[in-house]
């Protein structure tokens, strides 16, 4: 091979270096002028490359043949098991040809969120080839772990986050029951997202993740579990303010295709603190998990999150309407602005005629115009809510056996009840019919669990208190727990005896009040239990080693105390599939949360719920508001007809009226 520059050009064979003084000397006119003469004095020319000697194959010797195969072999990566990539790419190459999208629509399977128009050939010969648009398909890795459910959950956020539901409208509410797969949904959405849109790029280069305290660890570990190394989170769950706000500042200030973290995972608690900076930049996209949280428009932790510049929102709540339908009202107001207009024109228009109407004592009148209502309301918030209910699940996991448990008081609580009802009851009602003192109803409410929780009280004969503890046995002491006391201790200490005695099954304890969880875990050393203990106290970072120990089936907990205020939403305890409810709340959805912690994926065995009810007290009256509340959110959520309208107003305000002539007043 000859060298093509200029000092070999028109050479005959190798020409040896000239000179340095040849080109100083005079040359001729004719022979300066010509380019192809010209001999640089400081460049060797190339050598050709000597060529071994030609043999024809016949000549070659086996082992040549052999050798030269051999040495002939293309090039080969040399990484153990490497396979090159799967995008058939070529480094610094610009592909060529017509848009292509990420991934094949047309694959048996695939799940196609967005359909690029069909044109015509006319149509397409007028159109830019770089502004054809292309399908928007879900990575094949996550379409075959999603349910018909979940596919379908996607595809309607898609359309609701893309303005193709409501238009110049992004937000949508998945209002799943728990357990339905609400978080694979949303990483799948957060991913496509992230990767894809019709035009061939990303439709969002970042996204923020809010969610209570106790899940954040548990949303990163759900990201790397069905994304692997794909994406990289900002976890902030801890550190000084100064690190979280560089953290916070950095991931803000960060823009384009290549984001080191594109996913922000962070609390409730946390970002308002830190709202200011979280403020000053714009996020393609943010899912607020356990979205109930938000059910207050005045609180702060709402007000900070609407001014965080995004369009696109997404909320999670499996429980949307817990106690009236302002709270639904919240929620709607803050993933699409205004569609329901203010507060104040939702009470008058849709508010006070459905709850008319949903009494019991309601005129005909009444309830066709509560229905009416009911309705139109569906009407306008059906496009950006999507609701599926636990019994999808029914085809997927074990059976659910839920048991409302009516527990006798024994006769020192029902003694210690009348007294309080006595000394204090009046009074509560005289200050205020409708709003009774709420100190007074915690009283009577954890008299119902053990008189234990008010024996300092008594002890001390603190202002209604007086004289109260003559009700306990002589001698009475705290140190040990002594269940023959309560009707609802009492049924819980044989249940764990028998379950422990006759299966290999794990128990989830559940309670509003830190003061019974002390109670079972006395009861527990007395019986030589073991258990773990979850509540408020505990850090975030604990809780996520606690609740992976407690589901392995080889660890030898058998119980599992859990606060309900703390770690009532979102855990997974599979491990256990038996779970004792032993204190209601006023709220359904936090009982609702609570319940549904061991009956979802990944679960076993068959699973019982147990919800212990004092019997006759003020437990039974808060079951039966719980139920109240319940049907309000069947009609308006669920869309269910024909729902009991079981109370007056004026039955649920009775609240302190102890009934120990039937078995439960609320059967009754």
């Amino acid at each position: 091979r000859r060298s093509h520059a200029p000092s070999q050009l028109n050479l005959e064979g190798n020409t040896a270096l000239l000179a340095p003084d040849l080109h100083k000397s005079t040359c001729g006119k004719k022979s300066c002028s010509s380019p192809r003469q010209f001999i640089s004095p400081y460049r060797r020319p190339l050598e050709s490359i000597p060529q071994g000697p030609q043999l024809s194959p016949g000549s070659l010797s086996s082992h040549e043949v052999f050798i030269r195969r051999i040495l002939s072999k293309p090039f080969k990566v040399p990484i153990p098991n490497y396979e090159g990539s799967c995008q058939n790419r070529a480094l610094g190459v610009r592909r060529l040809g017509a848009r292509q999208p990420l991934h094949d629509p047309f694959e048996e399977g695939a799940l196609v969120l967005y359909v690029p128009p069909e044109l015509s050939a006319h149509d397409l010969l007028k159109t830019d080839s770089e502004k054809l648009q292309v399908h928007v398909v879900v990575d094949p890795s996550l379409t075959k772990v999603l349910r018909p459910h979940q596919r379908e959950g996607v595809k309607f956020m898609y359309d609701c986050v893309t303005g193709n539901q409501i238009p110049d409208n992004f937000g949508c509410i998945m209002a799943d029951e728990m357990g339905l797969g609400k978080t694979l949904q949303c990483i799948t959405l957060l991913w496509t997202l992230l990767r894809q849109s019709p035009d061939c790029c990303p439709t969002i280069d970042k996204a923020v993740i809010v969610s209570p305290s106790s899940l954040v660890k548990n949303w990163d570990s759900e990201i790397r579990k069905w994304l692997g190394n794909q994406v990289s989170s900002l976890v902030i769950d801890n550190g000084s303010k100064e690190e979280i706000d560089r953290n916070l500042s950095h991931f803000m200030l960060q823009k384009g295709r290549r984001i080191s973290n594109p996913v922000l995972i962070i609390s409730y608690e946390t970002f308002r603190l830190h709202a200011a900076v979280l403020q000053k930049g714009e996020v393609g996209m943010v899912i607020c998990d356990e979205g109930h949280r938000l059910k207050n428009c005045e609180n702060q932790t709402y007000q900070a999150l609407m001014g965080l510049h995004c369009t696109r929102r997404i909320l999670l709540s499996g429980t949307p309407i817990q106690n009236d339908l302002l709270e639904y009202f919240s929620l709607i107001h803050f993933v699409n602005k205004g569609i329901l207009g203010t507060a104040q024109e939702f009470k008058k228009k849709f508010e006070t005629p459905i709850l008319r109407g949903r009494d019991s004592t309601a005129s005909d009148l009444q309830q066709k115009t509560g229905q009416e209502k009911l309705q139109e309301l569906a009407g306008l918030v059906n496009r950006c809510i999507i609701r599926r209910t636990q019994a999808l699940l029914t085809q997927y996991l074990p059976v659910k056996i839920e048991h409302v448990v009516c527990c006798g008081l024994t006769a020192v609580q029902r003694a210690l009840y009348e007294r309080l009802v006595e000394c204090q009851g009046a009074e509560c009602l005289q200050q205020e019919q409708a709003n009774p003192s709420l100190a007074f109803i915690t009283t009577l409410k954890k008299l119902c669990n053990h008189p234990d929780l008010i024996y300092d009280k008594c002890l001390q004969a603190e202002k209604g208190f007086e004289g109260m503890i003559e009700c306990f046995p002589p001698a009475h002491s705290i140190k040990a727990v002594k269940p023959e006391l309560s009707g609802k201790v009492l049924v819980l200490d044989c249940l764990l005896a028998v379950i422990k005695a006759s299966s290999s099954d794990k128990v989830v304890l559940v309670s509003n009040y830190t003061q019974t969880l002390d109670l079972f875990e006395k009861l527990c050393q007395q019986r030589g239990y073991l258990f773990v203990r979850l509540d408020g106290s505990m850090s975030i970072k604990k809780r996520a080693r606690v609740v992976d120990n407690f589901n392995n089936p080889a660890s030898p907990e058998f119980i599992f105390m859990l606060s309900s205020k703390a770690g009532g939403c979102g855990l997974n305890l599979v491990g256990a599939n038996r779970l004792v409810m032993f204190d209601p709340d006023w709220n359904p959805a936090n009982d609702e949360q609570a319940m549904a912690r061991c009956w979802r994926d990944g679960q076993k065995k068959q699973c019982y719920i147990y919800r212990l009810l004092a019997q006759g007290s003020i437990e039974e009256k808060i079951f039966q508001r719980q139920a109240h509340k319940k049907a309000l959110s069947s009609c308006v959520v669920d869309q269910e007809e024909a729902v009991e309208r079981h109370f007056s107003r004026d039955e649920l305000r009775d609240l302190f009226t102890l009934n120990i002539s039937s078995l439960s007043d609320t059967h009754d």
